[in-house]
């Protein structure tokens, strides 16, 4: 099993700076859910995004795959990036050091 991560960048940045549309903010839900059921199943092990509402914002999912094609599948099945909302490169990753992880902090 190898881990990929994905990054994740918004394909219009007033998404970020001035708010999301209404079918932007359905499409960032569905996304949301999305990786969140993939992480319930272990396949994310982490998610998240940088907090500035900038030009320089971006989210990441770190994530386990058997193959490149299956990690190229789990990438594009990702609501947001199926339906243009973000745009995505995937690179395979390798995690060198890791400590516990709280979601709430």
């Amino acid at each position: 099993m190898n881990r990929y991560l994905y990054r994740l960048l918004p394909a219009r940045i007033e998404m970020v700076t001035a708010g999301p549309t209404p079918e932007e903010q359905a499409i960032v839900s569905e996304h949301f859910a999305h990786l969140e059921a993939l992480t319930s199943r272990g396949v994310m092990l982490l998610v998240g995004r940088t907090q500035d509402n900038s030009p320089r914002t971006f989210g990441i999912a770190i994530f386990q795959a058997e193959s490149e094609e299956q990690a190229q599948a789990i990438m594009n099945s990702d609501p947001a990036v199926r339906k243009g909302v973000m745009r995505a490169e995937r690179f395979l990753f390798r995690i060198a050091l890791a400590g516990e992880v709280s979601a709430h902090v």
